[in-house]
């Protein structure tokens, strides 16, 4: 029943990128019950469905000589900026980012894409400048509405926020399933499938990330979480590298490449949402520290709480929000950000 259930999907109306996704869900229900909630999967949202847009009709925001709008009509939201003189007026093709703490906007001119120079923060209920156009001053009503990507960059910002978003290392829309789904972490599940439909579930093993080495691991996630290497060659630097994870971990004193307790993935599950309360990753720290082993020393002030202390969250400059440093480290006082 389950494998003609399959067929039905891959053979149905619906996309084959979409059919995957969906065809995941019917062996791996406990993973895909929770995963669809989570920010990796809604990480890119449809301007039609998106509940931020849908129910914020009218944003507004100043800066300087530029007002900006993002207005909605029906299923479309529109982008709007203003120099008193002149109006720049455009579709929002997508939503970056599920909204937690923010949500940016890309839209085409004559083209090329843009990411939108104002976003929406949830702290704020409303927008602010993009993290990083602080820094900028728009000569023109263009550069006003947002950052011009150039080809990889915008092949890069769609791969790391959908399925399926380029072929043959080219920017293709045309089979994208929006946010991070199955296919984009556990590769292509053609063959998989196929062997279902032949009778041969063990047939195109997938990828699996528990079998990954911890510096496999940071390699992996790094591809969007930014890597060592990636952020140790090209910046940023200082509090700004605070958003890349894997960087962050990798200059941890504790960080070892042969030990899976320090992986992503062993405080992680990619298939929940991140749990933000810092007293839940105790029992992950405790798996070392409990007890004085060599290379381990069992911490003098608490047995809780360990994140809280020892991965303090810091506010990165504009982005209304609070990023956990992953650094683990002993925090002193009025110490500068060790980069």
């Amino acid at each position: 029943m389950k494998y003609a259930f399959l067929l039905a999907l891959l053979l149905g109306g619906i996309s084959a990128s979409a059919a995957t996704t969906a065809a995941c869900a019917t062996c791996h229900a406990a993973q895909a019950r929770t995963h669809g909630a989570t920010g990796m999967a809604n990480a890119l949202e449809d301007v039609r469905t998106c509940d931020i847009l849908k129910s914020h009709p009218k944003l507004v925001f100043q800066e300087g000589s530029y007002h900006y709008e993002i207005t909605r009509d029906g299923n479309a939201s529109q982008y709007q900026v203003s120099d008193g003189k002149q109006t720049l007026r455009v579709p929002i093709g997508w939503a970056f980012g599920l909204g937690s703490a923010g949500q940016t906007y890309v839209f085409q001119i004559n083209g090329r894409y843009f990411e939108s120079r104002v976003s929406y923060y949830k702290a704020l209920n409303g927008l602010d400048l993009t993290v990083g156009a602080q820094s900028t001053v728009p000569s023109n009503l263009e550069e006003a509405a947002g950052h011009a990507l150039d080809k990889e960059a915008a092949r890069a910002c769609f791969n790391c926020h959908a399925t399926h978003a380029s072929v043959d290392r080219k920017l293709d829309l045309s089979a994208m399933v929006p946010g991070v789904q199955c296919e984009r972490c556990h590769g292509s599940a053609q063959a998989h499938l196929a062997g279902f439909r032949n009778g041969q579930p063990h047939v195109g093993a997938m990828r699996q990330l528990s079998k990954m080495s911890t510096d496999e691991t940071s390699e992996f996630c790094g591809q969007c979480h930014r890597t060592w290497s990636q952020v140790a060659t090209n910046g940023p630097h200082g509090i700004n590298n605070i958003r890349f994870q894997p960087y962050r971990l990798t200059n941890s004193k504790c960080y070892d490449v042969d030990d899976a307790r320090i992986r992503c993935t062993a405080c992680h599950d990619p298939h929940r949402e991140v749990v933000a309360e810092p007293a839940s990753y105790d029992a992950k720290c405790q798996a070392c520290h409990a007890a004085v082993k060599a290379g381990a020393k069992k911490c003098p002030v608490s047995a809780s709480n360990c994140a809280g202390c020892h991965m303090p969250r810091l506010e990165l400059l504009g982005s209304h929000n609070l990023f956990t440093d992953h650094q683990i480290r002993i925090v002193k006082k009025n110490e500068p950000y060790p980069n």
